[in-house]
């Protein structure tokens, strides 16, 4: 029971953070783009990599839980 709720806080903990990026990434495109509509492609593009790099932290993270509690 208990390493099952350790495992839970872990992930929950391992996916908070790029979560959290996803979040303020998005809310920082929605702000640029209010503020300069014309820049959109290149707001796009950084929002996408952003999203990229923040999945592939969590995907990461997500995997090194699962082999450690294997």
């Amino acid at each position: 029971m208990l390493r099952n709720l350790t495992i839970v806080l872990i992930m929950f903990l391992s996916t908070l953070g790029p979560s959290l990026v996803i979040a303020l990434v998005g809310y920082g495109a929605v702000k640029a783009l209010g503020r300069n509509p014309s820049a959109s492609p290149r707001i796009l593009i950084s929002m996408i990599l952003a999203f990229m790099f923040a999945e592939a932290i969590a995907i990461i993270a997500l995997l090194v839980i699962f082999n450690l509690f294997k």
